[in-house]
């Protein structure tokens, strides 16, 4: 029993002196010419599931919300943020090419097909799960953004 008591006490003191390790929570400031929704129809129902379901990792419009600000989930968010924004930042869309942009939402089509993004998220936010509703209208943008390029290049080779 003495025992225990000591490594409950041991546990709390490195649970208190985690909080004092505090990652980098930074929103940069979002330029609306730059983002996903200036490059998309303003019908299309993408640029909300996107900010739903992918804006707290792939935006520069991530909540942090309490459990952002607790060690260890600390440290687990803002290492996903900041690997997340690597990958594909919704945010800063218009720096990416028309074949970066296709690759990308075909990787996120394929990524929401096979329940590998948003993961584990969901069981911290049950409402950024997706729906298949929601996976057929990311990978409806996916097929409209490679006919759109299909469609640029045989221009381009009729010229």
């Amino acid at each position: 029993m003495r025992r225990l008591k000591q490594a409950a006490v041991v546990v709390v003191v490195l649970f208190a002196l985690a909080q004092l390790i505090r990652p980098q929570r930074a929103n940069p400031p979002i330029d609306p010419s730059r983002t996903i929704e200036a490059h998309v129809s303003a019908t299309s129902a993408l640029v909300p599931l996107l900010d739903r379901s992918c804006g707290d990792c792939h935006s520069y419009a991530t909540e942090w919300r309490w459990y952002s600000k607790v060690a260890p989930l600390s440290w687990a968010m803002s290492y996903a943020v900041s690997r997340g924004r690597q990958t594909i930042n919704f945010s800063e869309w218009s720096a990416y090419s028309p074949e970066q942009r296709k690759a990308m939402l075909a990787a996120s089509c394929s990524d929401a097909h096979n329940g590998k993004m948003p993961g584990l998220y969901t069981l911290f936010r049950s409402d950024t799960r997706l729906s298949a509703q929601d996976v057929e209208t990311i990978c409806a943008a996916s097929r409209e953004t490679e006919a759109k390029a299909q469609t640029s290049a045989d221009t381009q080779l009729r010229r």
